[in-house]
This record gives C-alpha cells, sequence and structure tokens, in this order.
C-alpha cells in the first residue's frame, strides 16, 4: 500500500494515468465499430506511420506530434480511399501501408540520429516521454474524440452493421467512415507515446474482443469495452511500477488476462 501511494507523488505517473486513461477509453470505444466492420488491424497500420513520422520529425528537431497527427489523419483518408476504390483489400492496403511506413522510419533513424531514446520510446513506449504540453495536447484531443463519439454514436452504429440500408435511408456513408478514420488517427497518435508503435492497436482490438465474448448489444459492448480498457490500463500501470517492466507490454498482458476471462465467461 505504501508503494501505491508512494505512486502517486511522482508527477510522470500521474500525467501517465490521465493520458492513459482517456487514450484507453478513445481507443476502446473506437475499436467496436472497427472490429465488427473488419477493420481493427488499422490501428497497426497508422501506428507504422505514426513512427515514420516521428522518426522524420526528430531527425529534423522538430516537434513529433503537431508533425505526426496530419500526417497519420492524410493516411487514414488514404487506406480508407484505397480500399473503396481498388481492389486490393482492407488487409493488404494496411499491410503495404504499414511496411513502407516502418521501413522508412527505420531508414531514416538509422542515416540521422540513429537508435536514441527519443526514438526508442516512440518503438515501445515510455511514461517518461511525455511533458506537460504533450499530456494537455492529449487530453483536449482526447475530449474531442470522446465528445464526438457520444455525438454521432447512433450514425456510426448505422454504418457499423448496414452501409447499404444506411445509404438508402440517406445517411452518409462515406462521410462518417471518413469520420471515424480521423478519430482512429488521432487516437493511434496520442496513444504512441504510452504504448509504442508495436503494441498500440492492443488498445483497439482487446477490449471490443473481450467485451464481444459477453455481451451481446451494440451498446453494451461498447460500454463494457470502455471499462474493460480503463481497467486494464490502470492495472497494467501499477504493475509496471511495482515489478519494473514496460508500461505498453504490461498493459496489453493485462488486457489478455482481461480476455481470457471474458472468453470463460462467456462460454458459461
Amino acid at each position: 500500500m505504501s508503494l501505491l501511494l508512494e505512486m502517486f507523488t511522482y508527477p510522470f505517473i500521474v500525467r501517465a494515468f490521465v493520458v492513459g486513461i482517456l487514450v484507453s477509453l478513445c481507443a476502446a470505444l473506437l475499436g467496436v465499430p472497427l472490429v465488427l466492420k473488419r477493420y481493427s488491424m488499422i490501428g497497426d497500420g497508422l501506428s507504422h506511420v505514426s513512427f515514420g513520422a516521428l522518426s522524420i520529425a526528430v531527425a529534423c528537431g522538430w516537434a513529433p506530434l503537431p508533425v505526426s497527427i496530419p500526417v497519420v489523419i492524410l493516411a487514414a483518408l488514404g487506406l480508407l480511399r484505397l480500399t473503396e476504390r481498388s481492389r486490393m483489400g482492407a488487409d493488404a492496403a494496411i499491410a503495404v501501408v504499414s511496411a513502407s511506413s516502418l521501413a522508412a522510419g527505420v531508414i531514416v533513424t538509422s542515416l540521422t540520429t540513429g537508435m536514441t531514446t527519443d526514438v526508442d520510446s516512440y518503438m515501445f513506449g515510455s511514461i517518461l516521454a511525455m511533458d506537460r504540453a504533450d499530456v494537455a495536447l492529449s487530453a483536449g484531443l482526447s475530449a474531442a474524440v470522446l465528445l464526438l463519439f457520444v455525438l454521432f454514436y447512433h450514425k456510426l452504429f448505422a454504418i457499423t452493421f448496414d452501409e447499404s440500408f444506411s445509404r438508402a435511408t440517406g445517411v452518409r456513408v462515406g462521410l462518417y467512415n471518413t469520420f471515424l478514420s480521423v478519430l482512429t488517427a488521432l487516437t493511434i497518435v496520442l496513444g504512441m507515446r504510452m504504448m509504442g508503435a508495436m503494441l498500440i492497436s492492443s488498445l483497439v482490438i482487446f477490449p471490443a474482443l473481450s467485451a464481444m465474448r459477453v455481451r451481446k448489444s451494440f451498446r453494451g459492448v461498447v460500454i463494457l469495452a470502455g471499462i474493460l480498457a480503463v481497467a486494464c490500463f490502470c492495472a497494467g500501470l501499477t504493475a509496471s511500477y511495482l515489478l519494473s517492466t514496460p508500461v505498453g507490454a504490461t498493459v496489453v498482458i493485462a488486457d489478455l488476462a482481461a480476455f481470457l476471462i471474458c472468453c470463460v465467461i462467456g462460454k458459461k
């Protein structure tokens, strides 16, 4: 108990909890429609795009987040158009963009700064990587993502289950698919500082899959996914502090444990 109380005396731990809870909640809510639309691996692809943009920003001495946010949003829109207007499937398009961006980031890093602490934190996450400016930007954008998700909840529900029917009833399917992609891009960029490019997609996929094992309604899955995401992040960050393990990997293990528990509950 004394260790737990001591943990909250460190400002960087408090910042990590604030940003991590908000980003985990955003990722979980967006993950439900993404998983149901079989578009869940977009998180993995966009995280690699973000790594490429961050590598270039670090090499040029620019602020990483302001550079990566517009780049990742453009990549998300490009992936959406690519899957809609070409014969290439969503998984193939994501794989192409993901591999290309990661390769570009690695090459830029090797030719300029090398594998510095900053670059390593973007690859695998680090709670020490966030300063107050990052926290303010992340909190503001996360709050905006949550508000927009709530406001357009019914539209996202409609396009998730039946795009053809939604289009026939006058819903602008293309616009809301774009809206979903942009929100996902923002969430991925914000979560990279905590989870890293290699693990950020777990925040999108695990809570949604876990909730689907227990709940059947869309609203029930969304609510439970949000609860699980926040609980697993808090448990993972706390365990990381107590055991001196990497934050991103520990959070993923917590998500995996929750998924296995939900699988057992779902079968019973």
